[in-house]
């Protein structure tokens, strides 16, 4: 390899590098935004129970599985449960920002779609949590707080912590977010098994109901809050720098 050549690459390896930092504390400061507004929305929570037996008469008019009844089932087998309790509390955070970084670095283009698709959803979501303080089906008679059961609670037993506004529960960002990084993967991405990630939204959506986080329309919102943004991330340049498969054809030639 030439010296131009390991020069270029050191320079690509740097821009890398700076996109990374850059988009990091883009995300950081937007992270604080929401965070700040969740703060506002918690000293609105007189309502949040309220709320709470408007969404479960709701679902028992709309005919929705009762998820009680669902999280009942589901403590016959302890390790289920536990295991429903290490994925709410590990793998939404960790997994978005894994998916989120790989993007930035191998995908830029895509990447400032998946970005702006996933503001516009958790922008839509901050409204929803500031409009509609939502107790969680765990603080809620009939239903069992399964982290502080099993002692794997984010939370903890005081529901009026100053440090997390836990009567945001609509919509479901768990739902969203995990929904919105198996789609783009499996748009963004060629593999085989791509649609392997629709998985991580299926076993989201069930984790948030068995261990009492969320109800079924926190997470129904929140696909349609989704479905909303889908433009910013089906606008033109999707996969303006997904690698051409060897099969591919060039544009031109097609035209001919």
């Amino acid at each position: 390899m030439g010296i131009a050549a390991v020069e270029r690459v050191g320079e690509g390896r740097a821009q890398a590098f700076w996109r990374v930092v850059r988009e990091a504390v883009l995300l950081a400061t937007l992270f604080l935004v929401y965070s700040a507004g969740r703060q506002i929305a918690a000293r609105h929570t007189g309502s949040a129970f309220d709320h709470a037996h408007e969404v479960l008469s709701l679902q028992n008019w709309l005919h929705l599985p009762n998820e009680a009844s669902i999280q009942h089932w589901a403590l016959q087998f302890p390790q289920l449960v536990e295991g429903a309790n290490l994925y709410y509390a590990s793998v939404h955070a960790p997994l978005t920002a894994a998916v989120l970084l790989w993007l930035s670095i191998w995908r830029p283009k895509a990447y400032s779609h998946v970005r702006w698709t996933m503001v516009s959803l958790t922008g839509l979501a901050l409204i929803g949590h500031i409009a509609f303080p939502l107790a969680p089906p765990r603080m809620m008679p009939g239903f069992v707080d399964t982290g502080l059961r099993f002692g794997q609670s984010v939370y903890g037993p005081d529901h009026t912590d100053g440090a997390v506004n836990q009567f945001a529960a609509m919509p479901s960002l768990h739902v969203g977010w995990a929904t919105l990084i198996a789609l783009s993967m499996i748009l963004i991405t060629q593999s085989r098994w791509r649609w392997l990630w629709l998985l991580h939204p299926i076993i989201t959506f069930g984790v948030v109901v068995v261990t009492a986080n969320h109800y079924w329309l926190d997470g129904i919102v929140a696909l349609v809050l989704l479905a909303a943004s889908l433009p910013l991330l089906l606008r033109p340049g999707l996969h303006g720098d997904r690698p051409r498969t060897r099969n591919s054809v060039p544009p031109s030639r097609v035209l001919k």
